[in-house]
């Protein structure tokens, strides 16, 4: 159970054994989340903390944005990728072909296939799943380009919106979707953890929004992304997992050196 009350001593180093990923079930039993779960002998849970709704074509008109007038878009998520083609499909807007896509990972960008034809002179990712290494690609571009920076209605990123502001590149930052936070009260009341995983910095504030009080204790936070990573540490927890870094691209990876670790660690 999920410990709501004052805070307790600091728990030792223990074991994996459950683990909450706050993202749907994968569709296949081919992910490599249950090869994880089948050679460390864990389980493995999996809640979605947050869900999306997109914003109407009515509604986004308001903001005033002609997306056919940017030449550059700027993913953090799937999500936003999602959302960015819906609206474009909803508003008859035809994309040029010279459009270019500044993502945050690499995965990000591969998204893209499903709704373009994927070419690397136009197909621009981080080196590290890091904002810094995306401004590093976007600023060799941000001379001729004027870019969109698509997000949540209640969850923009400051540090992205800071640095093209204060490198003077021309933006806007459309909003195409809100996030909307579960209730998943009884997932985290009645069960106990030992690693919570987030992969957004939405699903940290879900994880609050249902439980106000929440105290880590023993529990070990795993964080993918470096937006998620600080809203982990700004919410006052203490960040055990990161991902990606060289050593593990995903988080599946560092899940898998955090419990060899342990496991060194135990002897």
């Amino acid at each position: 159970m999920v410990n709501n009350g004052e805070k307790g001593a600091p728990a030792q180093l223990k074991v994996v054994k459950k683990v909450l990923i706050t993202q749907p079930r994968p569709e296949t039993e081919k992910s490599p989340y249950f090869d994880l779960a089948k050679r460390y002998d864990i389980q493995l849970e999996f809640y979605p903390f947050i869900r999306l709704e997109g914003i109407p074509a009515k509604d986004f008109r308001k903001q005033k944005v002609d997306i056919a007038a940017y030449s550059g878009v700027i993913f953090t998520s799937r999500n936003a990728i999602d959302h960015f083609f819906r609206m474009c499909e909803e508003m008859k807007v035809n994309i040029s072909q010279d459009m270019k896509y500044f993502c945050i990972t690499e995965a990000v960008a591969l998204y893209l296939q499903k709704f373009i034809l994927y070419r690397k002179r136009k197909v621009f990712y981080g080196a590290d799943g890091s904002n810094k290494s995306m401004f590093d690609v976007i600023n060799k571009h941000k001379e001729n380009e004027r870019f969109l920076y698509p997000c949540s209605e209640n969850q923009q990123d400051n540090e992205i919106i800071n640095w093209l502001r204060t490198h003077n590149c021309e933006f806007a930052t459309p909003f195409m979707y809100r996030t909307i936070s579960n209730d998943v009260k009884d997932v985290l009341t009645g069960n106990e953890f030992d690693v919570i995983c987030f992969f957004t910095p939405s699903g940290v504030k879900s994880l609050f929004d249902n439980v106000p009080m929440f105290k880590q204790n023993g529990t070990r936070i795993g964080a993918f992304g470096s937006n998620t990573s600080r809203a982990v540490e700004e919410a006052g927890l203490s960040l055990d997992i990161k991902a990606p870094h060289p050593q593990a691209p995903s988080m599946v990876a560092a899940l898998e050196m955090f419990i060899l670790n342990g496991a060194k660690k135990n002897k």
